[in-house]
């Protein structure tokens, strides 16, 4: 699960069903058919739970993993296809939400149109790319291009300013990278030579789309790649990106105009309607500073070639299939060992519910989400508080006034459950069935244009971050909120009429996951109110570093495919979650035990709940993915969410005949013990 950054990632999704007493019947919660036996548990939990599954299910053409959200993503596609077809073969009356989505994936669908029109609909855009002949056109059309989906330097967002949160601000983040990672561009080993070489290949293939001869194209390409170079040098690694003080550096429009004076910031803030813009957040100073540099010293000619690049690649995707091909052959294929591209319905049936999500929402919460598992998932919400309550409460590390102050932020978290009150309003956002490029920009536009008219206003604190089909959970810092989405509230998270031991053992620790979150190393430097302010008495907060600093080492010494070290500080957060996730519904999970429980498959339901954790992290991953994963993700991969997480944990010790000898063991003394 994750905690709600500003920028967000690609989620999963999932669905339920009104007849989910036969489907669920057809899923057991723990199948003793994936297990292996035959390993010793204390060696490597993860295969002993998984082992059969990770063997019967490799990895599908189509897919660089496949696991668990895999599985649910794939069987919520087809339901989501049914509401969307419906939409789309249906007679809505035009302005409506069902007339929207219908013709949005309609559009999508229709692979004549988009052939015919092939890149035509970028022309007027790669034409103007020659008259930005002044900062005043180029600050314009940046905004014009923002608006749309593209963003070529900065990206700009609305967000609670997190040391007055009642209150939004304009932020800007760095961009401009083309690679995943500043390390892409930074490290000089083979590896990353080589996928350098074909970045500048990609680059160029692109360009040719636009009408510019191979040779030329690559000579663009290099130039791309050098100032593309030049952006990673001055911007922040993934784990500096993680510091949340590091992250704030609010400053007025003046001041921002001095640090970096060769952007027109006037034109730019006028044209996405922020025109008397007072101040804002900028993540990262050092880059927007760079940029302004840059702007002054890189050729014009070079800057054109970028942006005529950017404008192509992130619309690589709408167009036609010959122009996605080579995007998806770079970055799924090369980058990522994906052997297959995924049907165009599954592409489109993505972006129509990224583009329309709470009116797609809307009818599937209305279809697929029976209020008893609302009901229920509040009332495990309620236990899980009372639990993490009791675990602050008796903490030796800990003195008094930091425990009352982590209780009281505790007790004013916000908890949303599975939908929001209030839904977007779409009747301004025009969809038509003869252009799925147009309805993308519009669809960006609304939302951009949506999110900018938050700047400078209270915070709306009933509006949801994910949307109900989303397959996650999240805390947001900000405004002190678990979130909840309808569609993970299915098994393997939750069973409505399951055995307590799976649902505490999924459900109940991604709940616990998502509340110590609020108190990881980012999430506890927010105050009760959302705040970033440090309410820590230094004592509380040097005991708390060192505890963590158990877990950096744990995953610092985590090797996979043979050589890769997984990055302790970098997955520092969530493996904190993961720790108090588990140690939380534990706690919980013990106080509902009556003792009269029999066993199930010849497993005790503590052992079950330890077996529920494991199934929903089963994975396979081809090796290109995992090695990328290791590098850019904040989530370690499921293998050592595992393997590691519950040696940590003494009712483990408890359950399973694990040995001082076993691989995994810990002795008692090196166990994280934190939340």
């Amino acid at each position: 699960m994750r905690k709600i950054i500003p920028i967000s990632l690609a989620v999963l999704l999932m669905a339920g069903c009104n007849q989910k007493t036969d489907q669920h019947a057809l899923v057991k919660a723990i199948d003793t058919a994936n297990m292996d036996l035959s390993v010793n548990p204390g060696d490597d939990f993860y295969r002993y739970v998984n082992g059969n599954w990770l063997k019967k299910n490799p990895v599908p053409d189509q897919y660089a993993d496949y696991g668990a959200f895999t599985e649910l993503a794939e069987r919520n596609r087809e339901m989501l296809k049914t509401l969307v077809l419906e939409a789309a073969e249906g007679k809505s009356e035009v302005g409506t939400e069902a007339q929207k989505i219908g013709d949005f994936y309609a559009s999508g669908m229709d692979s004549v149109a988009r052939d015919k029109a092939g890149i035509t609909p970028l022309k007027a855009d790669l034409e103007k790319v020659a008259t930005l002949t002044t900062p005043e056109r180029f600050a314009r059309f940046t905004a014009e291009l923002n608006a749309r989906g593209v963003y070529t330097t900065f990206i700009p967002f609305a967000m609670a300013d997190v040391k007055n949160s009642g209150q939004v601000i304009l932020n800007l983040y760095q961009g401009g990278l083309g690679l995943p990672e500043v390390e892409y561009y930074t490290v000089d080993d083979p590896q990353m030579k080589e996928i350098r070489a074909e970045y500048v290949n990609y680059v160029a293939k692109m360009l040719t789309f636009a009408g510019d001869d191979i040779a030329e194209a690559t000579k663009e390409a290099e130039a791309i790649l050098d100032l593309e170079t030049q952006f990673a040098k001055i911007s922040k690694t993934l784990l500096e990106r993680r510091d949340p003080e590091a992250n704030y550096n609010k400053m007025a429009v003046a001041d921002l105009k001095v640090l970096a004076p060769n952007f027109d910031w006037d034109t730019y803030f006028d044209a996405i309607g922020l025109k008397d813009l007072a101040e804002v957040n900028i993540h990262q100073p050092k880059f927007v500073e760079g940029i302004s540099r840059l702007l002054k010293d890189v050729p014009v000619a070079t800057w054109h070639s970028f942006l005529r690049y950017n404008i192509i690649q992130s619309n690589s995707a709408f167009l036609n299939d010959t122009l996605y091909a080579v995007t998806h052959n770079f970055y799924n294929v090369f980058l990522s060992g994906q052997k297959e591209m995924q049907p165009r319905w599954k592409r489109v049936l993505s972006t129509t519910s990224g583009s329309l999500g709470e009116a797609i929402g809307k009818v599937y919460v209305a279809r697929y989400f029976p209020p008893e598992a609302k009901q229920r998932i509040t009332e495990l919400v309620g236990n899980l508080k009372k639990s993490l309550a009791e675990r602050i409460s008796g903490l030796a590390w800990m003195g008094d006034s930091t425990k009352q102050k982590a209780l009281e932020k505790l007790t004013a978290m916000q908890v949303k459950v599975g939908y929001p009150d209030k839904w977007i309003d779409y009747s301004s956002l025009e969809i038509k069935r003869d252009s799925y490029i147009n309805n993308i920009w519009n669809a960006n536009a609304f939302e951009f244009n949506r999110e900018m008219a938050k700047v400078g206003k209270p915070i709306d604190k009933a509006e949801w971050v994910m949307t109900p089909q989303t397959v996650n959970a999240g805390y947001v810092p900000s405004k002190n909120e678990i979130v909840f989405p309808a569609a993970i509230l299915q098994p393997p998270f939750f069973y409505q009429d399951g055995d307590d031991a799976v649902n505490y053992g999924a459900i109940g620790v991604v709940i616990g996951h998502e509340m110590t979150h609020g108190f990881d190393d980012q999430g506890r430097k927010y105050d009760l109110k959302g705040n970033l302010t440090d309410w820590w008495k230094p004592s509380d907060a040097g005991q708390f570093i060192d505890r963590t600093s158990v877990l950096v080492e744990q995953w610092d010494n985590y090797v996979m495919l043979d050589s890769l070290h997984l990055n302790g500080k970098v997955t520092l957060g969530e493996n904190i979650a993961d720790n108090g996730g588990l140690t939380v519904s534990m706690n919980a999970f013990k106080k509902v035990l009556t003792g009269a429980e029999e066993k199930i498959d010849g497993f005790t339901p503590v052992q079950r709940f330890f077996l529920s954790y494991a199934t929903i992290w089963r994975e396979n991953v081809r090796d290109k993915k995992l090695a990328r994963d290791i590098k850019e993700d904040v989530h370690a991969p499921g293998e050592s969410r595992v393997n590691r997480a519950v040696f940590n944990i003494p009712e483990f010790y408890e359950a399973f005949p694990v040995k001082a000898e076993d691989h995994l063991f810990i002795p008692q003394e090196n166990r994280a013990s934190i939340w």
